[in-house]
């Protein structure tokens, strides 16, 4: 007999079931129809259109994944201030004033990197 823990999460293991199956069909559908013999042109590097130059294991500046990373810590931060705005009603003088001061240290941190340089491309 199933306890009443099992049958509540049922229907959660037949959706999972159902999922497997379709997707591994269609995995081995894709496989058994499709062509598996691509020619030369379909196995070539693409790069923006033209053909591979150079090694592709090149050495990139160290601000290429700085700017990379403080472009990601930005908008992860700045993504905070969607639900925030919704909420803002109901969280009061107290949640305002929380992402005031997260609003202050993103600035603070933000003008530290201009004043670093880490922004700059030359």
């Amino acid at each position: 007999m199933l306890s009443d823990l099992s049958i509540d999460y049922l229907p959660i293991l037949i959706f999972l079931g159902v999922a497997f199956v379709i997707s591994a069909a269609a995995v081995a559908l894709a496989f058994l129809i499709a062509k598996q013999h691509p020619d030369p042109e379909k196995n070539a590097a693409y790069e923006c259109g033209f053909p591979a130059v150079g090694d592709a294991r090149a050495k990139f500046d160290i601000r290429y994944y700085l700017v990379a990373i403080l472009f990601i810590i930005f908008d992860l931060e700045i993504a905070f201030l969607f639900p925030w705005a919704i909420v803002l009603g109901s969280i009061g003088l107290a949640g305002f004033w929380a992402m005031m001061i997260f609003l202050a240290v993103l600035t603070v941190g933000f003008l530290y990197e201009w004043k670093k340089g880490a922004l700059e491309w030359e």
